[in-house]
């Protein structure tokens, strides 16, 4: 099996640091984020990095008892680069001096220009004399470290660049991992050129690699996978498949609260483009039954999690001598749960993933997704054939259209949401914005409005529409519709959908709202 080069990111809280490992991904470049205060000197001798990235951080290099790189790393002979409190505490650590505040906090956009040397880290950079960066700090470097050189200033950081090149050590008082230091991805690349990267993490290599891990780790056995049609569970068992063929036997679970035509599309890909062994679980009326009547969201996920759990444990157990549960887990997830302040992992929503199973059935772990990325998940669906269509589609919610339905849920209202939601998605693809917008939804609205149709009185429901751009879902932006598209999408769903006489356009951003409505 092919040994990467691998590059160690030393995390110290960054909001932003797995952008880091996203722009070295892009790359090619193979890249784990390590929490400081686990990095010790035999885990560097362990990991043997062919270089090392410092990301950024909350804490002040000043205070007692902050963070600090291994000691080790600055012998171990391999590139280093400090990014803002990475370079701070490189700065400290090796003989320079950081001083808190006296003015020269930044916090934003600003600009770098050149000192006389040039620096193989930023070729291409300058062309115009200057560059913009982007800062955020309030701490600052006031003497750098004997060795090092100054390679670029700005206006609030006389030392926004340095590095020791003898020792290969690189520091910048910005984050070039942001889309708003626009040469970032270019500073990366040099990096990982001078330190000798050959840029081969590939998704076709990453494919045959995990298809052999899967091998050597279940052997003969048999394995389950809880899917729900999401691209991660369903890369995930394709992978898996590939691997090991009828060992594996996915659950799909239907809670009845799917968009329409979903469950039979998932069905029929794996069933018959697949021929993979799948237990379609219709628990529907379970489901529905468990809810009549509840209305509190925070009720009905937990309603929802709990049966998707029971369920899928007791169609599970049709699958005598199952010693494997396969799950989409991402590196994200990882990364959370291994957070630089040790405080509690983010938690998986049991009605998402089937949490607490593991344990509960006496299964072990079967997770091949989890250094990757989304995108990166993307790019090996396509790589294992998944539909185009399939793979790029909107994220979907564990709890399905529960969420779509504030209030009380009935089948008269989820009848009408899928029907809505179906010629919405149908709207957008016709217009070639799908692919822009990163989620995408109708949502049935509590209430029922005063309407004329054919000059008759109609008291029906009104329905909210959901568009918007994201990085990550972590933060949203609404998608700005033209008024033709939102005027021609609310003629097609009145005229189409019974039951509904009323069509509004959500603009609220995240925060201070969020993508779904409940």
């Amino acid at each position: 099996m092919t040994q990467h080069d691998r590059l160690l990111i030393i995390d110290f809280g960054s909001q932003v640091t797995q952008l880091i490992a996203r722009r070295l991904r892009e790359l090619n470049v193979y890249c784990e984020i390590h929490p400081y205060n686990r990095v010790s000197d035999s885990f560097l001798s362990d990991f043997a990095p062919k270089a090392v990235i410092l990301s950024g951080g909350p804490d002040s290099v000043t205070r007692e008892g902050s963070p600090r790189a291994p000691n080790a790393l600055w012998s171990l002979g391999v590139p280093v680069l400090g990014i803002c409190y990475g370079q701070q505490t490189m700065m400290q650590q090796l003989g320079g001096l950081v001083e808190h505040g006296h003015g020269t906090a930044e916090f934003g956009r600003a600009f770098v220009t050149p000192t006389a040397d040039s620096l193989s880290i930023l070729d291409g950079w300058f062309e115009d004399g200057r560059e913009q960066v982007w800062m955020s700090h309030g701490d600052h470097v006031s003497k750098i470290a004997p060795g090092f050189t100054v390679y670029g200033t700005s206006p609030n950081a006389p030392y926004a660049v340095t590095a020791d090149i003898s020792r290969h050590f690189y520091a910048v008082q910005f984050h070039p991992e942001v889309h708003h230091t626009p040469k970032g991805a270019k500073l990366y690349e040099n990096f990982v050129k001078l330190a000798g990267f050959k840029g081969d993490w590939t998704m076709g290599a990453y494919r045959a690699e995990a298809i052999a891990k899967i091998r050597a780790q279940v052997g003969d056995a048999k394995v389950i996978c809880g899917l729900s049609g999401g691209v991660d569970s369903s890369v995930a068992a394709v992978l898996i498949h590939e691997a090991i063929g009828d060992q594996l036997t996915c659950v799909f679970v239907d809670h009845g609260l799917l968009r329409l035509g979903e469950a039979e599309q998932v069905v029929k890909m794996f069933r018959d483009h697949y021929n993979m062994p799948l237990i379609h679980a219709d628990e529907s009326e379970l489901f529905l039954g468990a809810l009549e009547g509840v209305s509190d969201p925070e009720v009905k996920r937990k309603t929802i999690g709990k049966l998707f759990i029971d369920v899928f444990q007791k169609h599970a157990n049709e699958v005598g001598g199952a010693k494997f549960l396969a799950q989409g887990t991402l590196y994200p997830d990882v990364i959370e749960s291994v957070s630089f302040s040790g405080g509690p992992s983010v938690t998986i929503k049991s009605h998402h993933n089937v949490g607490g199973l593991p344990e509960k059935m006496g299964l072990k772990l079967v997770e091949p997704l989890r250094e990757l990325f989304k995108d990166e998940v993307r790019a090996l669906g396509r790589e294992l054939g998944l539909p185009a269509s399939f793979i790029g589609r909107h994220p979907f919610p564990g709890p399905g259209l529960a969420i779509r339905c504030p209030g009380e849920i009935t089948t008269e209202k989820l009848d009408i949401l899928r029907q809505a939601d179906a010629v919405y998605i149908d709207q957008i693809r016709k217009h070639g914005l799908y692919d822009e917008i990163w989620q995408a939804f109708a949502a049935i609205l509590p209430m029922k409005t005063v309407g004329v149709m054919g000059d008759g009185r109609t008291y029906d429901y009104a329905l909210a529409l959901r568009a918007v751009t994201s990085v990550d879902g972590m933060t949203a932006d609404y998608y700005p519709f033209s008024h033709d598209f939102l005027g021609e999408t609310m003629t097609r769903i009145i005229q189409e959908v019974k039951g509904v006489n009323r069509v509004f356009y959500d603009v609220t951003s995240k925060p201070p709202g969020t993508i779904e409505l409940e």
